[in-house]
């Protein structure tokens, strides 16, 4: 679902707002009508953040997030919903021992391009091509074994999923691969990180927490901050 190496839909989206936020600010400079000044400098602002979030913002976050994982290097990590591979490919450069698995729907819709020959394409160019696997599968019904995984990470994609039980469905399945004492880290949008928490505690997951990652991550306004969610598998059942 993160879109990193293809601008897509929801990024032109974006980009059109924040022209017309500009084109308001500039006319109304023109013509002096203050309110129209003020309204479309906001505008162009808060669009200037989410198109900072998508096109740098999130690079930086998820290297930060992945360098306080002190990985060893040969972990197994899946990627929920990987798209073109912002996630995905960050992790395998951590990973010179180990495998990264990204599954994915693979809907254009969610971005331009979005295949499976792109995301590997995109892992050769990044040279992690040797350690790095996708795979089509829906994030409710995952194709794989329980306890595959040491790390399951996820930016932005569980809140596409419609109805709190469907999502729900998939923080189960995320929690079901995991390895006893495995890491789950899920970034998405506003409340659903701490839905997403109350459903592992349910699953009697540790070290439950959420976290804001800043203004490098808004989604167009403070208002709609990104937020992580780090949990861990009992080591012992």
């Amino acid at each position: 679902m993160d879109a990193p190496y293809g601008f897509g839909f929801v990024g032109l989206v974006v980009l059109g707002f924040w022209v017309t936020g500009l084109v308001m600010a500039v006319t109304a400079s023109l013509t002096a009508a203050l309110p129209a000044l003020v309204s479309g400098t906001l505008l162009a602002g808060c669009l200037a953040l989410s198109l900072h979030a998508t096109l740098r913002g999130k690079f930086l976050v998820w290297r930060d997030v992945l360098d306080e994982l002190d990985l060893r290097g040969d972990e197994q990590l899946l990627d929920l919903g990987c798209g073109r591979g912002a996630v995905l490919l960050a992790a395998a450069r951590h990973l010179p021992q180990g495998r990264a698995v990204g599954v994915d729907l693979w809907r254009g819709r969610d971005q331009s391009g979005n295949t499976p020959a792109a995301t590997l394409r995109n892992a050769r160019a990044e040279g992690v091509a040797d350690r790095v696997h996708v795979q089509g599968g829906d994030l409710r019904r995952l194709p794989y074994a329980e306890a595959s995984f040491d790390l399951v990470v996820s930016s932005l994609t569980v809140h596409t999923i419609f109805g709190a039980d469907a999502r729900a469905q998939a923080i189960a399945e995320a929690y079901r691969v995991l390895r006893p004492g495995g890491r789950l880290l899920i970034a998405d949008l506003a409340r659903t990180p701490r839905e997403y928490a109350a459903v592992l505690a349910r699953l009697n997951a540790q070290d439950i927490r959420v976290r804001d990652l800043g203004w490098r991550a808004w989604w167009g306004s403070p208002w709609v901050p990104t937020r992580l969610l780090t949990a861990r598998k009992p080591a012992t059942p």
